[in-house]
C-alpha cells in the first residue's frame, strides 16, 4: 500500500510517497526562505498563504517522481500538531479533501514525534528504546521514546527554542535568514571561548529544561551592551564577530549535549535519537559522535536532508495505521508549541 504524506506545520510545503515497507517513492519541499527573509523571521500569514499556492503542485511533484497517480494511493497522513494554526489547517484541508475523493483512510501525524522518527527510517527499529531530542526553530523537547507509537515527554524549552536562538543572533548581527547555516559559516574561525555566555539549567541534572531567552540577551549586551537602543554591529572587528558566534554555538550546543545527558542517565537508557533543523549543525554532529564514544551510548541523527521539515518522516503514520488507529473528518489541528504531552 502506498502512503501520502503531507507536511505544512510552518514555512516548508511538503508531500511524500512511500510505501508500507518503508520505502520513499517520492519526495517534494517548497521552501518559504525567501519569502521571510526581509522578516528575519517566519510571518504566520505569509506562510499559510504560501502553502495554499504550493500544496497542489508538491503533491503532484510527489507523485510524479514516484510514477503514481492518486488513484494508487491507499492513505493519506498529515501533521495536524503542533505548529502554525493557518499553515497547519492548509494541509489539513487538503487530506481531508483527499481522503473523500479517495475514499481511504486519514492518518494524524505529530510533527515533533516525526521528526525523531526519521531514525528510525535510515537505522531501523533497534534505535529504539532511546531518549530523543528534538532541536528545531520552533521545538527543542526531550523524550522517552520506546517504540514508533510511544514517545513521552521528559521536558523541554520553557522559552525559546534553539533555532529560533540562532535565528535571532543572526538578525543581531545582521548576517540574514535561517541564522542556523549563517551562525556555523561565521563561527569557522573563532574562538568558541572567548565570551562566557549563559548555559542555563546545565547543572541541573534533575531538571530536563532548556531556556535560550537568556542567552539571547547576553548575545545582545555582548554586542551593544546594557543601556543601547539599537545593536550595531558594525563595531565589531570580523574577529570579535566570528568569536560571538563560535561563542553562542558553543554556549546553545553544550546545553543541548549536558540535558541529553541528563535525560540517558534519569532513564537508564543508552541510546539517543536526535532530530529537528538544528540537528544539521556540523559542531553538534560532531559533539554528539564524540560523546558516543565517550560515554559508550549509541547516537542516531537523521541525515541532514530529514532534519529540515519534510514529508518523508510522515511515514511514522504507518505505526498508527497498522494499529488500526485511524481518524475521522473531524479532525483538527493542534496549534502552538510542543508541551507535556
Amino acid at each position: 500500500m502506498l502512503l501520502l504524506a503531507l507536511e505544512s506545520t510552518c514555512d516548508e510545503t511538503a508531500a511524500a510517497v512511500i510505501s508500507d515497507t518503508l520505502e520513499v517513492r517520492g519526495a517534494a519541499v517548497a521552501t518559504q526562505d525567501e519569502l521571510h527573509r526581509r522578516f528575519q523571521g517566519v510571518v504566520p500569514e505569509v506562510a499559510s498563504r504560501a502553502h495554499v499556492e504550493r500544496i497542489l503542485p508538491v503533491i503532484d511533484q510527489a507523485l510524479r517522481q514516484a510514477q503514481v497517480t492518486l488513484a494508487d494511493i491507499g492513505c493519506v497522513a498529515v501533521a495536524n500538531q503542533p505548529g502554525l494554526a493557518g499553515s497547519l489547517l492548509v494541509g489539513l484541508a487538503a487530506a481531508k479533501s483527499l481522503c473523500v475523493a479517495l475514499n481511504v483512510p486519514l492518518v494524524a501525524v505529530n510533527h515533533v514525534h516525526a521528526h525523531l522518527y526519521a531514525c528510525r527510517l535510515i537505522y531501523g527499529p533497534d534505535v529504539f528504546p532511546s531518549v530523543g531530542l528534538v532541536v528545531s526553530g520552533g521545538h527543542t523537547s526531550l523524550f522517552r521514546c520506546d517504540n514508533g507509537r510511544s514517545f513521552e515527554w521528559l521536558g523541554g524549552t520553557i522559552d525559546d527554542a534553539a533555532g529560533e536562538a540562532f535565528d535571532k543572533v543572526a538578525s543581531l548581527l545582521q548576517l540574514g535568514y535561517p541564522g542556523g547555516p549563517l551562525i556555523q559559516r561565521l563561527a569557522e574561525g573563532g574562538d568558541p571561548t572567548a565570551y562566557r555566555f549563559p548555559r542555563s539549567f546545565a547543572n541541573e541534572p534533575d531538571r530536563l529544561q532548556f531556556s535560550f531567552s537568556g542567552l539571547k540577551t547576553a548575545v545582545r549586551y555582548a554586542i551593544a551592551g546594557k543601556n543601547a537602543a539599537e545593536v550595531d554591529p558594525s563595531v565589531l572587528s570580523e574577529q570579535q564577530r566570528r568569536d560571538l558566534a563560535a561563542s553562542f554555538q558553543a554556549a546553545v550546543i553544550d546545553v543541548l549535549v549536558t540535558k541529553s545527558l541528563h535525560a540517558l542517565k534519569a532513564t537508564g537508557l543508552k541510546k539517543l535519537c536526535i532530530g529537528g533543523g538544528v540537528a544539521a549543525n556540523g559542531v553538534l554532529r560532531q559533539r554528539l559522535q564524540e560523546l558516543a564514544q565517550q560515554k559508550r551510548i549509541e547516537i542516531y541523527i537523521a541525515p541532514p536532508n530529514l532534519c529540515t521539515d519534510n514529508a518523508v518522516m510522515g511515514a511514522i503514520a504507518f505505526e498508527r495505521l497498522n494499529a488500526g488507529l485511524t481518524e475521522s473528518l473531524e479532525l483538527d489541528v493542534q496549534a502552538g508549541l510542543m508541551r507535556k504531552k
